[in-house]
């Protein structure tokens, strides 16, 4: 690494303030500081010293990312060879995965850090370092084959929309890889919704049909029975025992229809491990969002008019992308509530929304993204009458010592 650092180091006065190629400083300064620890102190504020700063601290998210994403490559693989109906190994489904994640995320990299750097030449600040881990995050909570074109212009919407006019990375007030997904969500529903989008069943580029398959996933099939009341002539709650394919054990290890990161518990469980220990991500909104949608598990367990609603709790949480929205998509710490009691209001509320929205809705059953959304909102609000309430407190106590 010492020859990328003498020649970063070499080229450095070139692009610097007096340089004949000054043009570049935000993107110098992107390849600089992304591989190695910046040199520079802040000029104004608080200053603190810390070995962390944001770029490491994304960096961290995404290694925390990889067990999810590892696993969501082989589980495209082994859906699209049971499809078609042909034997694979672990190899062979890794590799087909690989296939069909890396495209997406070398275009959403190239859309959104082109945005950015745009903005970031524009304005002469540097490169923000936030999109490293909306980068992966996008192509994760995305169908396998969504055209990519759609994943672009998804991240450009993201970035624009999402992030620049309220200031860019550190302002925003919606997660940038969520407001790309309900972009997508409804401007091509057809490509992202529905029982088809969830798996590969091509053949040498053609539809390989096969009986007995189908692409839905389990909370697609939940869907079809609200209205219709329990155990209404439908077999859909066979398929959520403990032998059936949406089991409780199947949903917990992953190897189920869904989009290519959230599938897998036991994956996703590994990086809020790591993202707990190192104090990254927020144990308080993880274990509150989990109890807000316990509760909502609870609430609809005690009615359970329709099959849906007679869904264990524990099961609920495991399907869909309730796990990973509540791992590293409620975490941001940008659009996120700040304080501690915040944190705790926030999660729940979005738990218990998130499972409300997937039952309440039969057209939309993925509450997650709209759940996260709303709280992403409401967290200033949160956030704001926290604070009033503790102000008023130490008031009291004041008046009361006087």
């Amino acid at each position: 690494m010492k020859f990328i650092q003498d020649l970063i180091d070499k080229t450095r006065p070139l692009v610097e303030k007096d340089g004949k190629r000054n043009i570049f400083y935000p993107l110098h300064n992107a390849l600089e500081t992304m591989m190695f620890v910046p040199d520079h102190t802040t000029h104004s504020g608080a200053h603190v010293r810390d070995h962390i700063d944001l770029k490491r601290t994304m960096v961290t998210v995404i290694f925390a990312l990889v067990p999810a994403l590892l696993f969501g490559m082989w589980n495209l693989g082994y859906h699209h060879f049971s499809a078609i109906g042909q034997e694979s190994d672990l190899m062979s489904n890794f590799l087909f995965g690989l296939g069909k994640v890396l495209p997406m995320i070398i275009v959403t990299y190239a859309a959104g850090l082109g945005v950015e750097i745009y903005f970031a030449f524009k304005s002469g600040h540097p490169v923000n370092e936030g999109f490293l881990v909306s980068g992966i995050l996008i192509p994760m909570i995305m169908p396998v084959d969504i055209p990519l074109w759609m994943v672009a212009v998804s991240t450009i919407f993201a970035v624009l929309i999402g992030k620049e006019v309220f200031g860019g990375t550190g302002m925003n007030i919606l997660n940038p890889a969520l407001t790309a997904r309900a972009f997508a969500f409804f401007a091509y529903p057809a490509f992202i919704s529905g029982d088809k989008v969830w798996v590969n069943t091509k053949l040498n580029g053609a539809e390989a049909a096969v009986d007995g398959f189908s692409g839905a996933t389990a909370l697609g099939d939940l869907a079809t029975t609200v209205g219709k009341g329990v155990n209404s002539g439908m077999p859909v709650l066979e398929k959520f025992t403990d032998v059936g394919q949406f089991s409780m054990m199947h949903a917990f290890l992953g190897d189920i229809p869904g989009s290519i990161g959230e599938t897998s518990t036991l994956a996703i469980l590994l990086g809020a491990g790591l993202l707990i220990a190192t104090g990254i991500g927020s144990w308080r909104i993880m274990a509150s969002m989990l109890v807000g949608g316990l509760v909502m598990g609870v609430i609809f367990n005690i009615f359970a008019v329709n099959d849906f609603m007679a869904i264990h709790p524990v099961h609920q949480l495991l399907l869909g992308g309730f796990m990973f929205g509540t791992v590293f998509m409620a975490t941001d710490p940008v659009s996120a509530a700040q304080t501690n009691k915040g944190k705790i209001i926030y999660g729940f509320l979005a738990g218990f929304l998130a499972i409300m929205i997937r039952v309440f809705n039969p057209a939309y059953p993925e509450g997650v993204m709209m759940a996260i959304l709303f709280m992403n909102v409401m967290a200033p609000l949160i956030d704001h009458y926290v604070v009033g309430a503790n102000v008023k407190k130490r008031l009291k106590r004041i008046k009361v010592k006087a």
